[in-house]
């Protein structure tokens, strides 16, 4: 991915002379409008000091020596809990006063952090490469993540570790015990599946009987492809997958043919459902983001859901995409419902106005670390979490 004609440009003095380069940020975060070279000579209260004041840190010393650094301010950043062990108290001082209030302050307390760690940049020369002391051959992790590039460009050391973070893991796979211990690769930007316990309600789910009339399912936002790969490992004889970002679509197409499920599984861009022309299907499935508030960054887009927008176009589009007797499996967490972002009288309500009702629900509860977690601002909520597989037909 090359940088847009648009990519902002940042400007630094370097040897009593003005430098500019392209600014690349896929996190979101603004090009910052002072920057000064640094390198190992730069004690880190100065720069601690500098970032907050607005001031970007261009890193010119030895790689590692920068990673310790941007350790070193992240634990600066993050300093001692201010609101009491599992509580993000306000600026103020003030205590949240609620579970909503606890999700938006912590936002915005990581929003800060990210922008504050962002401040400590590294140039890129063309072809990915990084002119620093020590610094390690990244241009196959870079062109996984950004495509070739014949420029020079900045970019904030954190980013760049998360392409490098994404490429291991990308390298690696999750195994996915449904699959018969098949490994699903996610590219950088594409969420992993790492939370096994929605894959397994799609694996003893009962398969409609529609099915033996109209052999088609469709997987709306597939994203990796795994829910598809999981139908045609169940022996669904044609599956649709259908995602309208670029890196998703890759993805899915990557991981299928990895499989070897390319028979069964088509992967097409869409918006949401696929064209008529694919006709009806007997099983649609769709695990939208869980969280109904507004992405930082194009990165954040499996996650938040504004207005829970996808969510609602699927149960609004699914009645007319449903053979005779087919079914819509909605995966979903009730998370935002402890957040206190939806209800389940909103959803409820949404799946009525859709004409579709609920034949029955699948429940299971996360495992993930985090859930487990009391130090966290949200753990009330996380604890309680439920994922159902929401099975519905039309009316």
């Amino acid at each position: 991915m090359t940088l847009p004609p648009e990519a902002p440009t940042i400007t630094w003095t370097e040897f009593s002379a003005p430098v500019s380069a392209p600014w690349r940020s896929e996190a979101g975060l603004p090009a910052p409008r002072k920057v000064q070279v640094a390198d190992e000579r730069l004690a880190l209260p100065v720069a601690y000091k500098l970032i907050c004041e607005g001031t970007a840190l261009l890193w010119r010393g030895d790689y590692h020596r920068g990673k310790d650094l941007l350790q070193a301010l992240a634990k600066r950043v993050d300093g001692p809990p201010r609101g009491g062990r599992g509580e993000a108290a306000a600026p103020s001082g003030a205590p949240p006063t609620s579970m909503t209030d606890r999700f938006h302050r912590e936002r915005q307390a990581r929003g800060r952090r990210a922008r504050l760690l962002g401040m400590l940049l590294v140039p890129m020369d063309p072809g990915h490469q990084v002119p620093l002391r020590r610094a390690p051959d990244l241009q196959a992790a870079c062109e996984e993540a950004w495509g070739p590039s014949a420029e020079p460009c900045v970019v904030a050391l954190r980013e760049l570790l998360g392409v490098i973070g994404a490429h291991e893991w990308r390298k690696a796979g999750v195994a996915i015990p449904a699959l018969g211990n098949g490994r699903i690769h996610a590219h950088y930007g594409v969420f992993s599946p790492v939370r096994g316990e929605y894959l397994e309600l799609i694996g003893r789910a009962p398969l409609p009987k529609a099915l033996q009339v109209t052999p088609l399912a469709f997987d709306i936002g597939t994203g990796t492809g795994v829910l598809a790969a999981l139908l045609a490992r169940r022996s669904v004889p044609r599956v649709i997958a259908t995602d309208l970002n670029d890196r998703a679509l890759a993805c899915a197409r990557d991981n299928i043919g990895r499989l070897g499920l390319g028979a069964s599984v088509e992967v097409v861009r869409a918006d949401l459902f696929p064209d008529a022309a694919f006709g009806p299907a007997a099983l649609a499935v769709c695990n939208p983001p869980w969280v109904p508030a507004r992405p930082g960054s194009a990165l954040e887009a499996a996650v938040y859901d504004p207005d829970s927008a996808m969510l609602r176009g699927f149960l609004a589009g699914l009645a007319a995409r449903l053979a005779p007797g087919g079914e819509g499996w909605l995966i979903l967490s009730d998370l935002a419902e402890h957040l206190g972002l939806r209800s389940r009288e909103e959803l409820l309500g949404w799946i009525a106005a859709a004409g579709l009702q609920v034949l029955a629900r699948l429940d299971t509860r996360p495992v993930h670390a985090r859930a487990r977690d009391a130090a966290d601002p949200l753990h009330r909520a996380r604890a309680a979490e439920v994922t159902s597989l929401w099975r519905l037909a039309a009316v």
